[in-house]
């Protein structure tokens, strides 16, 4: 390149890159030929860059005022276009059946309630993963005693990288959870975190799952669409409190899955935290929450109700632990194999 050319082209910044042309790479060629005549190329990465032609026109500008008479020709072409690689190709291949676990309220216990029907199904004989879609506030990894399980990756040998999951109580695991600190704030816009999800989905190496539940965030936003488009979804479960302020807000989650254009089916509602009986009154019910709100909901919408599980303390200290307590307390184990049952008994047998 000429450099008194190269100098004349450094005084032109590109809007986008906020830096001058040469650098930015824009600049393929500048000559001045032996009949002192100026060509130069410039090549931008964007088919149609919308600044291309306000630049040529900054060029002929800029050298012809520097060269006075001299013919300018500023020639525009678009870089080759870098080789595609291959698709990587998706690892939800060999999951047989895809349940949702939702809720249209925050705090009803729906991670508690996902960790322990995985648990349930796993006692059942399946083999069982669970995706902690909760991008914001994940949980799945402190439910089953993961925290500090640091992912690896696998790469093939076409180069493509897969996401090797936790395991924990013979549930494979994979959650946003692994990749953020605890005191990490994820303020991510709807489109990252959607990105991020979608990583989560079909890079993981998921291998062989009877059922693969994904632990839903709150709500109907733009994780439950991409997750809709994304996954050809069994069923849904989903989760409430007897509360009547819980149960308003699992309509709107009910009715998103039976939207005509989302049409996945609604296999049931869980009601958590139905009652509360101490161990010194086994006799005595105490509905803390509300009385059968979701039942009422759930016999009145057509919906099956999957079950209604108690307070119990296993059940807290089971998350605290790390351990849900399905699977070492016979009272909470009886409610979940239930939940479980009923479950299998509404998908095809056969995938």
């Amino acid at each position: 390149m000429n450099e008194q050319l190269e100098a004349l082209l450094r005084q032109i910044i590109h809007p986008e890159t906020e830096q001058n042309i040469v650098d930015s790479g824009f600049v393929d060629r500048a000559d001045r030929g032996e009949d002192g005549n100026i060509a130069i190329t410039l090549r931008f990465q964007k088919a149609r860059d919308p600044f291309a032609q306000k630049i040529k026109a900054q060029v002929e500008r800029v050298v012809s005022e520097h060269f006075p008479g001299v013919n300018v020709m500023v020639i525009i072409r678009e870089a080759a276009p870098k080789p595609r690689r291959r698709e990587q190709q998706t690892t939800t291949s060999d999951i047989c059946r895809i349940v949702a676990v939702a809720s249209g309220k925050g705090g009803v216990g729906k991670s508690t309630v996902t960790a322990n029907i995985a648990v349930a199904l796993r006692q059942r004989g399946y083999n069982v993963g669970v995706l902690d879609a909760d991008i914001y506030g994940p949980s799945q990894t402190k439910m089953f005693g993961i925290e500090d399980y640091i992912p690896e990756a696998e790469r093939d040998e076409e180069g493509n990288e897969y996401i090797i999951p936790a395991q924990s109580l013979g549930i494979k695991v994979m959650s946003i959870g692994f990749f953020i600190k605890p005191t990490d704030a994820l303020m991510w816009r709807g489109a990252m975190a959607v990105n991020a999800l979608h990583q989560l989905i079909h890079q993981t190496r998921w291998g062989k799952l009877d059922y693969l539940l994904i632990d839903l965030p709150p709500g109907t936003g733009d994780i439950h669409l991409s997750m809709i488009n994304e996954l050809k979804l069994s069923g849904a479960v989903i989760v409430s409190t007897p509360q009547q302020i819980a149960v308003a807000d699992v309509i709107r989650g009910v009715e998103m899955f039976r939207h005509k254009q989302v049409d996945v089916p609604v296999l049931g509602i869980v009601e958590n935290m139905a009652w509360f009986t101490p161990e010194e009154l086994p006799n005595n019910r105490y509905y803390i929450f509300g009385r059968e709100g979701a039942k009422r909901y759930a016999e009145e919408s057509g919906i099956d109700l999957l079950g209604q599980v108690p307070i119990i303390q296993s059940i807290m200290d089971g998350c605290e632990d790390g351990r849900p307590a399905t699977g070492f307390d016979l009272r909470v184990e009886e409610y979940y194999a239930q939940i479980a049952e009923k479950i299998v008994d509404k998908l095809p047998t056969e995938c």
